[in-house]
């Protein structure tokens, strides 16, 4: 899932309908910690709240309170557990998988969830006028593939069957043993087929289903508020199936802008979560015994890169692009620009990921990649074309953009620009293909190796650099219906070895994940997807 970046105007802290003066207002966090009203920093005004739509972690923390899949998340290691499935079975080949879904599960307005929900989720998701980036993810089931390229518009030739109002059968084109990983997925996630189409056809992004007094769904949380650019607020679903274990009344999500600012209103009692640490400010947090344990950092299952536009010159030239990935000094950025621990990256997929380690991917050093560019036509730099890399707007994606730039201006002699928007912009220009150089995140949907690699298939929506490799696409195939572990990692070795020689991106660290968090909260666990099940959250005042 990408992960989202801050917005480029100031939300000053005025915006935050809190404010701290000379003692004289009792801080947020008291009051929501007595309440039992969690306060969180999440970067960024959500793109919208579909969860067929969505395409960032920060979109997917909101959404994760509205709406459950079959599967849900393990509160500790995020691992899937029950959700509106009681339990599921598969077949012998790993390719039919039956789930009994509870009997008391609802919608917000009451209405009973049912199979028919889940199945005309599938079909929603995979109608191809909803251009769903995430529709790869049910490619896995028999029959997807061929109903969103429009070679059938019969629903019933994909494999899901609703058996009965609790059981939901489907059959799968290969064996994927972690599909109920999959389930968990805001992309698997039921809609109430009557409130999408009260307000338009199944198949319309961005109607108003989605806004306070509109959205039904059957999650924890009811969509209580929506202001844009300023709060979102969810509060306890009276209808939701295990309501009596929810212990927080409700949740207000803030996108607050810059990782400082984030700082600054959890430091004066706005915030009871982070979603970052400001790179400046990790040092004093990580070595003050009085600030320690505010911090929480782990290693999470995700990776920075720089995506290329191939479809744009000289990025359409292979020499081009593998110079400008060699010419990255990895272990300079994290040592003295990053600061939080990263690893560097020289593969797509993070190390140990499911068991799967890709290993040195990237061969070469900047001699290679200043010879790789001269046989190109640009020696030393000279005559090559005026590029930019776009970052969504963000003290630390500019000094990583920065350093590079620096990189490539010493060890290549060009000369990029920098250009910044906001973050629901930039992934709109990323999306229509309006950038040459991108700087962009990726976090592992579920523990495998294949939520990284099935990212750069030519028809993943996430793609977006304009790249296909028969023989990348035919490696992963393969890799699917592979039942042994090993022969799996081979497969996807070599496919990865592809993606780095014809390096349509530029992998750039391994992810460490900061963030701060009040003692007052409980049952908050780090782990490898950074998701967390609002159902274990506590607030206890120490």
């Amino acid at each position: 899932m990408r992960i989202s970046s801050p917005l480029p105007f100031i939300l000053g802290l005025l915006a935050l309908p809190f404010i701290m003066g000379c003692g004289s207002r009792e801080a947020a966090i008291d009051s929501g910690t007595r309440d039992g009203v969690l306060h969180f920093g999440n970067l960024v005004e959500p793109s919208d709240l579909d969860p067929h739509v969505i395409n960032s972690l920060q979109d997917f923390n909101i959404v994760l309170s509205l709406f459950e899949g079959l599967a849900s998340y393990d509160p500790v290691d995020a691992t899937p557990i029950p959700g509106v499935a009681t339990h599921w079975e598969a077949s012998e080949d790993i390719k039919t998988w039956t789930f009994h879904l509870r009997s008391n599960a609802k919608w917000s307005n009451g209405d009973p969830v049912t199979a028919h929900d889940f199945a005309y989720a599938y079909q929603r998701m995979l109608s191809p006028k909803m251009a769903s980036e995430y529709a790869y993810m049910l490619f896995c089931i028999e029959g997807a593939e061929d109903f969103i390229a429009g070679k059938t518009e019969d629903f019933s030739t994909v494999g899901v069957t609703v058996v009965d109002d609790h059981t939901l059968q489907i059959k799968l084109a290969y064996p994927v043993p972690y599909l109920p990983g999959l389930a968990a997925h805001s992309s698997w996630y039921p809609v109430h087929q009557a409130t999408i189409e009260a307000h338009g056809a199944m198949d319309q992004r961005g109607s108003r289903w989605t806004r306070p007094g509109n959205l039904v769904g059957n999650g924890m949380f009811v969509l209580n508020e929506w202001k844009p650019n300023q709060v979102i607020s969810v509060t306890k679903s009276p209808t939701y199936w295990d309501a009596a274990e929810v212990g927080l009344n409700e949740i207000r999500f803030y996108p607050i802008e810059s990782t400082s600012s984030e700082e600054a209103a959890f430091r004066s009692g706005q915030l009871h979560v982070t979603t970052g640490v400001p790179i400046d400010k990790l040092a004093v947090y990580n070595n003050d015994p009085a600030l320690n344990k505010f911090i929480s950092q782990n290693t999470i299952l995700a990776t920075y890169y720089y995506r290329f536009n191939i479809r744009k010159a000289p990025l359409n030239d292979v020499r081009v692009r593998r110079a400008l990935s060699l010419a990255i000094n990895r272990e300079q950025l994290v040592d003295k620009v990053t600061l939080g621990g990263q690893i560097p990256a020289r593969g797509l997929t993070p190390p140990d990921t499911a068991g799967y380690t890709a290993g040195d991917m990237l061969h070469g050093d900047f001699a290679e990649a200043r010879r790789l560019l001269a046989e190109a036509g640009f020696p030393g730099g000279e005559g090559f074309p005026e590029l930019e890399i776009l970052f969504n707007t963000s003290d630390g994606h500019r000094r990583i953009a920065e350093a590079i730039q620096q990189m490539w201006r010493e060890n290549l002699g060009i000369n990029i620009g920098l250009y910044n928007q906001e973050s629901k912009v930039q992934s709109n220009s990323m999306r229509d293909g309006d950038y040459t150089i991108a700087r962009m995140a990726w976090v592992g949907d579920y523990i495998d190796a294949s939520t990284f690699l099935d990212l750069m298939l030519s028809d993943s929506g996430n793609n977006q650099t304009g790249w296909a490799n028969d023989d990348y696409g035919r490696l992963v195939n393969e890799a699917r219906y592979a039942i042994d572990p090993q022969a799996r990692f081979d497969l996807y070795r070599e496919a990865e070895q592809i993606l780095m020689d014809e390096s349509p991106i530029a992998p750039i660290y391994f992810y460490v994940n900061s963030r701060l968090k009040q003692p007052e909260v409980k049952g908050w666990h780090g782990n490898l997807i950074d998701i967390h099940n609002y159902k274990s959250v506590r607030l206890e005042a120490e």
